[in-house]
């Protein structure tokens, strides 16, 4: 599954993603420089004016193309190689402990003060804020909230842990980075792009399918959420159930998080994710490369989730929260109620410093797979379509927003969307339930959608 959360800046898109479970959650932030003629709040796309440049190159003769190429391609991977191995040799050399997790994976735990983030020029002299400014769990109490908490504990629902801490921790003054494996960084098209998404690219359909609702999609993604929009929004919250999806080829990734080409396996993971461009030139998910400044020594981004939910055992969940230190700027992520993992500083959007002007939850499925025939049979959630009676789906519940208040309220005006309904659907129960709750996903290829 994946869950995710996003926010829209003013006149600039933010997406935040908050990986709550096999991606989708998702969490990210994207910043996009798009121009936006006008958000409709039923079922169609923000309007976008974008320009694509394309360069063709074309050779005349064959046997050129054929030796340039190899000798390229010789150099070209030596030198990959060597920078792969000189990053990574970079990220072990500050490690004072290493654990070696059941799983596979490797967390080295590295002094804060070494961590990638302050491989940004920008952060040399950078001051690390140790603990946001503001009490993140202000909320306001009622009738129905008291509840809705109580309903919660009755249903046994249980956090998730991450499987590395069953063999160590990383001990004060570090903080847990999971391992790059060689391997899995040489399979993207360059070392600097390792850990990037593909470009976001929107286009609008010459002919509206009777499968979709979108008028502008992006490229190769499909999405499945709720929005709320209309206030200066400083932070969004919710309880995500976690799955592990599946994933159809490696070049795809569902955000609950399963990302094969970043990861290297078919795990549920948490993640984050941040970019300042649409993923052009900037961004990456967790910590591999700068951006990301992270105080935690209990969380590793990138790692392992477990226990995840199945259909007929005990739902297990994560709870995520987005939210801005509105004395310092700093967009803090915290996991789980009280671990406060770390922030991005505002010197990475230019328009981040203000506020979002609206906060989504639900998933995406990247494939080039997407929006044609055959589609693509990566899930979202866990596979099956909403499910309310029993919850045998995807879905956000407790979901809050954070306005100029301070104070965490239920978003009074939503608006749910599915890109192609019939391959991920959407529903908002708000009737006869103490809580507002959002169950989204799908299968992908199915009879209705071939």
């Amino acid at each position: 599954m994946r869950g995710q959360l996003h926010l829209f800046m003013t006149r600039v898109f933010i997406y935040i993603s908050l990986c709550f479970q096999f991606l989708p959650s998702d969490i990210h932030i994207y910043e996009h420089t798009h121009t936006t003629q006008h958000t409709q709040r039923m079922g169609k796309r923000v309007g976008l004016n974008l320009l694509t440049r394309m360069a063709f190159i074309v050779f005349g003769m064959t046997f050129i193309v054929l030796i340039s190429g190899v000798l390229a391609g010789e150099t070209t991977t030596a030198h990959k190689f060597l920078k792969a191995k000189r990053k990574l040799d970079h990220l072990k050399k500050h490690a004072v402990k290493s654990i070696k997790s059941e799983d596979g994976d490797i967390i080295d735990c590295i002094d804060i003060y070494k961590q990638p983030a302050f491989d940004d020029p920008a952060l040399r002299n950078h001051t690390i804020q140790m603990t946001p400014n503001l009490d993140s769990r202000m909320e306001a109490t009622t009738t129905i909230e008291k509840k809705s908490r109580k309903r919660e504990k009755e249903a046994q629902i249980i956090t998730t842990s991450q499987i590395w801490q069953r063999n160590g921790s990383c001990p004060k003054g570090t903080i847990p980075v999971r391992r790059i494996r060689k391997r899995d960084m040489l399979r993207a098209d360059s070392i600097e792009v390792y850990g990037r998404k593909k470009p976001g690219v929107w286009h609008r359909p010459t002919q509206l399918d009777a499968n979709k609702n979108s008028y502008l999609q992006q490229i190769n993604r499909s999405t499945a959420i709720l929005l709320t929009e209309g206030y200066r929004y400083l932070g969004g919250k919710g309880d995500i159930k976690v799955w592990n999806p599946q994933v159809e080829s490696d070049d795809e990734y569902s955000t609950s998080q399963v990302n094969p080409s970043v990861y290297g396996d078919r795990q549920t993971r948490f993640f984050v994710y941040w970019t300042a461009d649409a993923s052009k030139e900037t961004g990456c998910f967790d910590l591999t490369c700068p951006g990301f400044v992270q105080t935690s020594n209990e969380i590793a981004l990138g790692a392992a989730i477990y226990p995840v939910s199945t259909s007929r055992g005990v739902p297990y969940q994560i709870t995520i929260f987005i939210f801005k230190d509105t004395y310092t700027d700093n967009w803090w992520v915290q996991y789980g109620e009280k671990i406060n993992i770390g922030y991005w500083p505002p010197h990475l959007f230019r328009s981040l410093g203000y506020a979002a002007e609206a906060v989504e939850w639900g998933g995406e499925v990247y494939s080039s797979k997407v929006g044609v025939h055959p589609h693509t049979a990566t899930a979202m959630g866990n596979g099956k379509f909403p499910d309310y009676i029993f919850g045998d789906s995807g879905w956000v519940k407790r979901m809050r927003i954070r306005d100029n208040s301070i104070i965490l309220k239920h978003p009074e005006w939503v608006t749910k969307f599915s890109d192609e309904y019939d391959c991920y659907d959407v529903l908002y129960v708000e009737d006869y339930v103490d809580d507002p709750e959002f169950y989204y996903g799908g299968p992908g290829k199915n009879p209705k959608c071939p």
